[in-house]
């Protein structure tokens, strides 16, 4: 299940669980959409790998799978990109589909 962590890791805008501007690696590392095209360029930082909108959790408990019965993540994790670390790492998977990298 998502943890639907609850900031920016780069930024640390609010991105609550109806956000449209979070954006998500496939490990969940979280980012805003703004960071993701402006700075990142659809390279996640951390895997390497490329960004999704991040579904939201259901308000409505029509299943027992709602935001009341698995609230969202509470840790703020921040982690400001270091462009000269980065840099590298972007330049080598840019161009590159996520799908195939």
């Amino acid at each position: 299940m998502l943890e639907i962590k609850p900031i920016c890791e780069h930024c640390a805008k609010a991105l609550p669980n109806g956000s449209d501007q979070a954006m998500i690696c496939t490990f969940e590392c979280t980012f805003c959409q703004d960071c993701v095209i402006n700075i990142l360029e659809n390279v996640c930082p951390n895997c390497g790998g490329g960004f999704e909108r991040r579904p939201t959790r259901p308000l409505a408990c029509l299943t027992k799978f709602c935001v009341t019965n698995y609230p969202v993540g509470e840790m703020e994790y921040v982690n400001p990109v270091k462009p000269q670390k980065f840099s590298p790492l972007k330049q080598a998977l840019v161009n590159v589909d996520p799908r195939k990298r």
